[in-house]
């Protein structure tokens, strides 16, 4: 098996703070880098009555643009695809949001800035 690349292991150190992040300010984890055939999602959390997709993005500087910055068009259209691909798994479409939480700084240092409501479908 081979080792995960710094790049992958950067992303499950950003999933791992943003999960903590979001479960301190009240949310519940619910699943964590949910695959369809149109993408990921890194995190779906709940927040009371509201069902959660985030997108996670972790930067060390902003000197190509801040980690929110990078959530473009396509790319929220891609989870957009798939949360709706998950959303058809439930009996009942609940309340839901897309968030991106963006992590600057390096792993000692790092900030958190949660954007809610980040994109529409």
């Amino acid at each position: 098996m081979s080792e995960k690349t710094i790049k992958q292991q950067r992303g499950a150190w950003g999933e791992t703070f943003a999960s903590a992040y979001l479960e301190q300010q009240g949310l519940q984890l619910i699943s964590r880098n949910y695959h369809s055939r149109y993408g990921e999602i890194d995190l779906i959390m709940q927040q009371q009555q509201v069902l959660v997709f985030v997108e996670v993005r972790y930067r060390r500087s902003a000197s190509h643009g801040s980690s929110a910055e990078s959530v473009n068009f396509r790319k929220q259209q891609k989870i957009i695809l798939t949360a709706q691909e998950y959303l058809q798994n439930l009996s009942e479409i609940p309340i839901c949001r897309f968030d991106v939480l963006a992590i600057m700084g390096t792993m000692q240092t790092a900030t958190a800035e949660w954007i809610q409501d980040a994109f529409q479908t």
